[in-house]
């Protein structure tokens, strides 16, 4: 038997097999479910309004397939919500899971069909973040405030019909993230470089890829700007495919996401996911000496928040979060513990990239 204590001897990938992007994409889930040779019952699960938006249709197109249906709501993505989509499975005995909605509806799916072992598919709805793509979840209950490792997605169906109906700062917020994996990568290289932690350049090269996609198609992406909606549904989907290939979150998440997750513990509800990850990165990049004039400017052309009252927080909540950052996952080190910056350190680095004043 292997010692769980030593390094795995090899290396897991999980992969979506069919991604389906563009226009009336929801269309084409009976089609889809034929390739990938899903029988049997279907579980959909989904919110109130993401079910309005796309999962009746989902369900109506699955039913005259054959198909026995059955939608479950939920709103919120806490353990309790996990272990009734859960206690729903063991009943109802689906064969796939479809999580229909944002990120919420879509982790739900995605931890409770990895416990049971089934396949889920996802339809996202909105695209606040690179959760609609990748094997990690975000549970509230777990006593962690970043992701757990779950499973991937069978296959992806991103309608940009159903997604356009979202608020536009959802959009904002989900490029943000992905401009944000800049700094995520130079975390793990520097990891990497001083504490031998593995690094996968071909994942790595993935993101940064996708953040490239979407700084030179900035200007596209725009309301009623269908070709942009898919360049970052398409760049979303390349940093999922990343942490799947790493087989962890560290291509695409690092210090300024852990910046983000310590402002959600300091004042909660105020920014999205998205947008503190991209306010983080112009810090981050500040404390490489990177070009963090240029994530600022490209954050500013797509609409993104990149000061503190912008993001509608106090200076203080900035500069408290960069100190709590540090802490929120001691096991991964970033150029924040290689800092180990105080008060005055992280006042310094927000005053000096226009963050706070």
């Amino acid at each position: 038997m292997c010692d769980p204590s030593l390094p795995s001897p090899y290396h897991y990938m999980q992969l979506p097999r069919e991604v389906i992007v563009g226009k009336g994409t929801l269309q084409r889930v009976p089609e889809a479910v034929k390739r990938l040779n899903i029988k049997g019952p279907a579980l959909i699960i989904a919110g109130q309004k993401s079910c309005e938006v796309a999962g009746k249709t989902v369900r109506d197109l699955l039913a005259k397939t054959g198909m026995d249906v059955d939608t479950l709501l939920v709103e919120t993505s806490t353990i309790r919500d996990v272990l009734t989509v859960e206690e729903r499975i063991l009943e109802w005995k689906p064969q796939v899971l479809f999580g229909v909605g944002g990120g919420t509806k879509i982790d739900v799916a995605k931890l409770s069909s990895a416990h049971q072992e089934l396949p889920f598919v996802s339809v996202p709805t909105t695209v606040s973040h690179d959760g609609i793509a990748s094997p990690l979840a975000s549970i509230k209950g777990f006593g962690k405030p970043y992701s757990v490792m779950s499973q991937a997605p069978l296959a992806i169906i991103a309608d940009t019909n159903a997604i356009s109906q979202a608020p536009w700062r959802s959009v904002v917020s989900g490029c943000g993230d992905v401009i944000a994996k800049f700094t995520a990568v130079k975390d793990w290289k520097l990891a990497h470089a001083e504490r031998g932690e593995y690094y996968g350049e071909y994942a790595a090269s993935l993101a940064l890829m996708s953040v490239k996609l979407v700084a030179l198609n900035a200007e596209k992406i725009k309301q009623e700007n269908e070709e942009g909606l898919r360049v970052l549904l398409e760049a979303l989907i390349s940093c999922g495919v990343a942490m799947s290939i790493a087989g962890s979150s560290r291509p695409c998440s690092g210090s300024e996401h852990l910046f983000s997750h310590a402002l959600d513990m300091i004042n909660p509800s105020q920014g999205m996911h998205g947008e503190q990850c991209g306010l983080g990165s112009i810090i981050i990049a500040y404390l490489y000496g990177a070009n963090w004039k240029r994530i600022r400017d490209t954050l500013k052309r797509l609409g993104a928040p990149t000061t503190a009252s912008e993001l509608g927080v106090t200076n203080q909540d900035i500069v408290k979060a960069l100190e709590l950052a540090v802490t929120i996952r001691p096991d991964r080190y970033t150029i924040l513990q290689k800092l180990n910056m105080d008060h005055a350190a992280c006042e310094k680095a927000a005053k000096a990239t226009g963050i706070i004043n």
